[in-house]
């Protein structure tokens, strides 16, 4: 069974999810609930998921980043982002520390399950650690940099009621069809001088 991934625009996307405790988790209903995120998430696929996209206000977050997802991009953006393949984990009751320094953020495109179709640029924080619990209620930290931490940082935001768009550059919003045709290959120096130029517009603008 698929579950359906709700949209922008859900209320469900917007409430600050609920604390598990270790009883609640142990439920076979909320173990189901997992599994089936889980085989959501490979469906579509994607790289994460958070239990409100799947209209359940809980701190749930599944991450699994396969290395056949990477060759849609170019080997020069995947040095860039410090991106890896990530063995698939679920977190519960995730706690996010920014462990990079403020000045430090990185920018790039993302895409997510709840704003079907579209990506932007997002600034995220180069380093995070979250700490949590596993499936069964087991502590667990983990350390992660590049994309690992951009992945970890939009699924806790999902638990926050926050949303990509909502810290985007704005225009960089795209259609998925354009950012496979324009962006998906191509090098970090484009990307750069195409953030510049856009940063550049957004002053113009504001000087009208």
């Amino acid at each position: 069974m698929i579950l359906k991934i709700v949209q922008a625009g859900d209320t469900a996307l917007r409430k600050k999810a609920k604390q598990l405790t270790r009883a609640q988790l142990a439920k076979p209903e909320t173990q189901q609930l997992i599994d089936l995120m889980i085989a959501t998430l490979r469906d579509r696929p994607g790289v994460g998921l958070a239990a409100p996209q799947v209209g359940e206000s809980l701190r749930i977050i599944i991450i699994e980043d396969k290395t056949e997802y990477h060759e849609k991009v170019s080997d020069e953006m995947l040095i860039a982002q410090s991106r890896k393949p990530v063995p698939l984990k679920v977190i519960v009751n995730p706690v996010l520390t920014i462990i990079s320094p403020a000045d430090k953020s990185e920018l790039y495109f993302e895409g997510c399950l709840s704003v079907d179709g579209y990506a932007a640029v997002v600034p995220r924080a180069r380093a995070v650690k979250v700490t949590g619990w596993d499936r069964h209620g087991k502590p667990l930290t983990v350390t992660a940099d590049g994309w690992f931490a951009r992945i970890l940082q939009h699924e806790v935001d999902h638990l926050n009621g926050d949303l990509y768009i909502d810290t985007m550059i704005s225009r960089t919003f795209m259609t998925d069809k354009q950012y496979s045709k324009d962006w998906a290959k191509a090098s970090p120096d484009k990307l750069v001088k195409f953030i510049a130029k856009t940063a550049l517009s957004d002053k113009k603008e504001q000087n009208k």
